[in-house]
């Protein structure tokens, strides 16, 4: 090759044509440094024929500087790249750079210096180097990385490393991983359980794209199967990718895949040091690292022996990406299986509508696990109606939930409060003027979380110190919290129960790793009886104390006009009603709302999912919405309202007259205000016949917006604010 296009990291030249020096040697999915300007850039070589671009003369071509020493990003990563750019409407070069996870290890290996304490501590301590010493037990880092977790500036910690309270620590960059072990621990299966490892087996023999929907119950042994696919993997030299939803399940899982192999997987998630990315990249792209579980990004990183995809509780939301490029990993993982040719399983107890309907239409082999894993029984589902039993005044349990606690406490079982919302209240006002305190970035209100005393907004990150009077009229001990949060129902539990040892699993209260472990080893001693939580605790975790669980606003997540909010709801109650009862001990569920007669609320009263999703495909099949029909948004920001009202209605102008597919607004987003930024929202619905991506495509080419103006497209929205 010696003129090579290449894909280029810059959002106004994504494109550019060199030339090969004749010492150099390229093939397609190289990455190389390349001269622009006085700079140099970093590309991927790519195929002239899949990535268009203006033909530029060979006499003005520049010689690229440099191949950089790791391998060349496989043919079928690079169709994933194209099919995301193409699918997801967003700049290839975008989608690409999610391949590089660390940029520091496209370098090549070597060593770094990392500091820890070395347990030489002064007779006397300043209260910062004090502070660092308590927040820093157990970690090794830089000092840069060291200094955002203690909280203190770098010249503290390098005043700690020279006096000796720090002592520095030789890291190689590339230490291989401990080797996970197919036979470490082999599980004895129910029938039901080996008849579905056997099929996962065999597709990870026959070296085969094939997409499953492992659909089981909760407590069924959904991860114990696809173990099995996981060892046949190890045993050829496989590498295997493990998606999980939230960072705060990956300490339980890594739990029980230790107890199965014999070590730890491979970690990748966005808390990750820059040493351990570095680690893990390197790994990950020369076929060392055998197993990699992480977050959604870890779907688009260089593996080179990819032999199965999991993608567990894969009904997640979560596993959309809501910024950047707005990508659902779990429809990513189904074509990055599809072009590597290995076999892919969605897992969950609660399948997304569009996996069961991929199911039914025969695309995805659907295996179903109906029963718990060693004779457990389902729960007891009950609803309680609050118009009828409701709370005693200024509380939110109601009486008989709180007398099921309490006998729960009284055999020496543990009880679960599920409330998805964190804080102590949504929303505070002064009782004397009505003012109510809102984020000065987002059309949100501030959220009271009284364990830090502050007002913090759950969407841009804004906090302020609780005042003592109102801002407004300066009237003092005024301000009235209304509404429940978690801690607010924590602090209820206390006062009812205040015998009952209480643990508050929020992501406010379980923010690292070592924090998580603590809980689960806690709660698995029996340390706690009563467990208040927010969607942390709805899946992964198995307490068999655990009896009773009681939702206490099911109708929160029916509320704010989102399309999917049935569905939705259904699997987060089904979810965590599924943490009772895992044990010899039945469970019982209590489901606390004032909408009983809601399609949601009655199927799981009745335990009849079947149902829920007939009806939900109905509904669905009606208004033409996905699976059934396609959804696109168009999103416009701009700091400047006029300005973003302006775009949109522009938009909103061009919009294409065409039979298969409507277009809904311009109207201002349900989130009006973002991070400072003012939104508008179209929401585009067509039939699946339609050529969507392209109708978009065309339909934005033709116009051209200010410089402060945003524009963006999200493909299959999950989110509508």
């Amino acid at each position: 090759m010696n003129r090579i296009r290449l894909l280029v990291f810059n959002p106004a030249l994504p494109v550019l044509d060199y030339k090969v020096p004749a010492h150099l040697s390229v093939e397609p999915g190289s990455l190389v440094l390349a001269p622009l300007g006085p700079r140099q850039v970093l590309g991927i070589v790519w195929e002239a024929d899949r990535l268009p671009g203006d033909e530029v003369p060979e006499a003005k071509l520049r010689p690229i500087l440099e191949v950089l020493p790791v391998a060349p990003l496989a043919a079928p990563l690079r169709r994933l790249i194209e099919w995301c750019a193409d699918y997801y409407v967003a700049p290839m070069n975008a989608v690409a750079r999610m391949a590089l996870g660390s940029m520091a290890a496209l370098r090549g290996g070597g060593t770094t210096t990392e500091y820890r304490l070395s347990g030489h501590e002064p007779k006397r301590l300043t209260p910062q180097r004090a502070a660092a010493m308590d927040a820093l037990h157990g970690e090794q880092a830089t000092i840069r990385e060291l200094a955002a977790i203690a909280g203190v500036s770098e010249a503290v910690l390098r005043g700690m490393a020279n006096t000796g309270i720090l002592e520095p620590v030789t890291v190689d960059l590339d230490r291989p991983y401990p080797r996970a072990r197919a036979d470490f621990a082999v599980p004895d299966l129910s029938a039901e359980q080996r008849q579905a490892a056997d099929r996962f087996i065999a597709a990870v023999d026959a070296e085969e794209f094939r997409p499953f929907l492992l659909d089981g119950v909760t407590g069924s042994g959904k991860t114990e199967c696809y173990f099995e696919a996981v060892a046949e993997a190890i045993r050829r030299k496989c590498q295997v990718l493990v998606l999980l939803p939230e960072i705060a399940l990956t300490e339980n899982f890594l739990r029980r895949f230790e107890a199965r192999f014999g070590t730890p997987p491979v970690l990748w998630h966005s808390s990750l040091k820059a040493s351990e990315r570095r680690r893990a990249w390197r790994a990950i792209a020369s076929g060392e690292a055998q197993v990699v579980v992480g977050a959604r990004s870890a779907l688009f990183l260089p593996y080179a022996r990819l032999g199965l995809l999991v993608v567990d509780e894969a009904h997640e939301v979560s596993f959309k990406q809501d910024d950047g490029v707005r990508y659902n990993a779990r429809d990513v993982a189904v074509i990055r299986a599809r072009f590597e040719k290995v076999p892919v399983i969605l897992a969950s107890a609660t399948p997304a509508l569009e996996s069961l309907e991929m199911a039914e239409a025969g695309v995805y082999e659907r295996v179903v696990l109906p029963d718990r894993f060693g004779g457990a029984q389902l729960p007891e589902i009950a609803v309680l109606d609050l118009r009828k039993e409701p709370p005693e005044r200024g509380r939110w349990l109601a009486p008989r939930l709180v007398g099921e606690m309490r006998e729960r406490l009284e055999r020496g079982e543990q009880s679960l409060l599920f409330l998805n919302r964190r804080g102590y209240a949504p929303l505070t006002l002064c009782r004397h003027c009505g003012y109510r305190f809102q984020c000065p970035n987002c059309s949100a209100w501030l959220v009271e979380h009284r364990l830090s005393r502050r007002l913090s907004c759950h969407h841009c990150g804004h906090e302020v110190p609780v005042p003592d009077e109102c801002p407004e009229c300066h009237t003092g001990d005024c301000l009235v919290a209304c509404g429940p949060g978690a801690e607010r129902i924590a602090d209820e539990v206390k006062e009812l129960l205040p015998e009952a040892r209480t643990a508050l699993v929020t992501s406010d209260t379980l923010n690292s790793p070592e924090r998580i472990s603590e809980f689960v080893a806690a709660a698995e001693q029996g340390l706690i009886d009563v467990i208040i939580g927010t969607q942390l605790v709805t899946k992964g975790y198995h307490f068999p104390e655990l009896t009773l669980v009681g939702v206490v606003d099911a109708d929160l997540g029916l509320e704010g006009g989102d399309l999917r909010a049935g569905e939705r709801t259904y699997q987060q109650i089904a979810q965590v009603a599924g943490r009772a009862g895992r044990g010899e001990k039945p469970g019982e569920v209590l489901i606390q709302t004032r909408h009983p007669e809601a399609a949601v609320i009655a199927a799981l009263a009745a335990g009849d999912r079947d149902a829920f999703y007939a009806a939900e495909a109905e509904g669905r099949r009606e208004a033409g919405a996905p699976p059934f029909g396609r959804w696109a948004a168009i999103i416009v920001s701009s700091e400047d309202e006029a300005e973003a009202r302006e775009a949109s209605r522009a938009i909103g102008g061009a919009r294409p007259n065409l039979p298969d597919v409507l277009v809904l607004g311009p109207a201002p987003a349900p989130l009006a205000l973002l991070r400072g930024r003012y939104r508008y929202r179209l929401l585009i619905n067509a039939r699946r016949s339609a050529q969507l991506q392209d109708v978009i495509r065309q339909w934005l080419a033709s116009l051209s917006f200010p410089q402060g103006v945003r524009v963006s497209v999200d493909i299959d929205p999950y989110s509508f604010v």
